[in-house]
Order: structure tokens, then sequence, then C-alpha cells
């Protein structure tokens, strides 16, 4: 999480929360940080400047973050502290925003590891201009009740108490007949479902400068949502975005898919990492 790893108690650490061009300089009023008794400031790196604050370097050390990732709502205290810099600032230029709690020692320490990625931030710092991240998920056909697909156990079937005496005639071959339909069903919801996601990438790729394929999730996840079966993230030009959104719509009223839309968001996915 550190570039220096601070550690030692009463010094201070110079936190960064993101690089951009240094053109004007970005207005920070407003905003407090992850420090909210110490200014918001910038630190010229030559045509691009940093955006950073002084931390207490004790509040940053392996430990206190080890800590820290226990305590859910302080770990996101400081999330949505940095994330509300960040935002701050590409709202007013392109902005290249670095991984929560990177710190350096010393000014003199962070002007010499940034400016020696100055060719990587002018990069992500091109292609991001003029653009933002949308993210696109598409949820897999079907619902949890209709996993039985009509196959419940009835009276006389093998497993029910009133069959296990006397099995009515054919009752296991209709059984296994049942399993096999049921299985032939989700496998083709399955694969309709695939078709579905694959066709909304191809769409919404045409629109986008680039794109990032994420891990889908998992049934039974916190959104309550059914599986994913595509988790995508998407660089869209400003100009485009409501191209994008006609786009989602109309694929949503032809697939019949439950296809989700978020966004704009700062692009995190395509600056790189630094």
């Amino acid at each position: 999480m550190t570039e220096d790893g601070p550690e030692a108690p009463g010094t201070t650490a110079l936190y960064v929360y993101a690089v951009c061009r240094a053109d004007g300089g970005p207005v920070l009023d407003g905003v407090s940080g992850v420090a909210r008794d110490e200014p918001l400031r910038t630190l010229p790196l030559g045509s691009l400047t940093a955006i950073v604050q002084t931390v207490r370097a004790a509040e940053f050390t392996d430990e206190a973050w080890q800590e820290r990732l226990t305590d859910e709502p302080e770990l996101e205290r400081y999330a949505r502290a940095h994330h509300e810099v960040v935002s701050v600032v590409a709202a007013q230029a392109p902005t290249v925003p670095l991984p929560l709690a990177t710190l350096y020692t010393a000014e003199d320490r962070a002007r010499l590891v940034l400016g020696n990625e100055s060719a990587r931030f002018h990069t992500a710092l091109e292609r991001i201009a003029h653009h933002a991240e949308w993210g696109v998920k598409v949820y897999a056909a079907g619902s949890p009740g209709e996993d039985d697909g009509g196959t419940a156990r009835r009276p006389g079937t093998p497993g029910t108490p009133e069959g296990r005496g006397r099995p009515a005639p054919g009752a296991g071959r209709a059984y296994l007949e049942r399993r096999r339909t049921l299985w032939a069903r989700r496998e083709r919801r399955r694969e309709d479902s695939l078709r579905v996601a694959e066709t909304v990438d191809t769409q919404v790729c045409r629109l986008a400068k680039a794109s990032r394929r994420l891990r889908p999730h998992g049934p039974g996840t916190a959104d309550g949502h059914r599986p994913q079966v595509l988790n995508a993230t998407y660089l869209v030009a400003d100009h485009r975005s409501a191209e994008l959104e006609v786009v989602v719509k109309d694929l949503r009223e032809r697939t019949g898919a439950e296809i989700e839309l978020s966004g704009p968001w700062v692009p995190y996915s395509f600056v790189g990492e630094v």
C-alpha cells in the first residue's frame, strides 16, 4: 500500500492521490481528503502536478492498515475520502488516480519516483482525456425459483415418504427423464445467456476506446442478483455517453436480458498500474 512504508511515530509522510497535467492546477476547495487537519495541495512535477497531503505516518504503517482492514466502516471512510479527492480533480482535468494509501517519506522522494514515471503518466492522460469509465453487467436468464424446472417431487416418486414402500411403475424412469429435461433446460438457458453477453460486449465495444473483462460474480452475492455472465468495464468518449445509454436500452429490449449500466466513473481501470 505504501511506497516507502513510513513507520516512525511522530513523523509525517506525503500522501499522493493523483497526477494530472500542470496547466493551471485544480481547485481543491471543499474537499478534506484522508487527513482532515491538513490541507490538500499540489506538488509540481515539471509538466505534471501531483495532488498531495501531509499525513501522520503512524496512521499508515503496515500494522495500522492490517487493523483497518478488519474495520469495514473505517476502511470505507478512507476509500471514500480518497475517491472524493480524485473525483474533484478528474472533473476539472484528465487525471491518473493512484492507489489508496500511496505514500512517500518526503517531497523529494515523491518527486523522484513520480518523475521517473512521467512518460507513463503522459501516455495514460492522453488515453483517458475526454473519456469516462462505464460498467456493464449482464445477468443469467431465469430465476432461482425456476431451478426445479417444475420437477418438484410428487407422491409416489423416489425420495418421498409415500413412495418408499411401493414406487409407482416406471417412477424411476420418469424421475430420470425429468432430471435430464431439467439439465437440458439449464444448459440452453446458460448458452442463451452467454450468447447475449457476447452480443452486449460486441455492441458496447464498438462505442468504446478500450474495454476490460472482469471476473463475473457468482450466485448468492450481496446485491441479490442472479449469476453474472458478463462483468465488464469500458472506456467511452464523453460525447458518446448518450449513445451508449441508447444502445444498452435497445439491447435490453431486444434480448430481454437484465443488463446493468453504471457510470460515468473516473477511469481507474484504464490508467495502468503506477
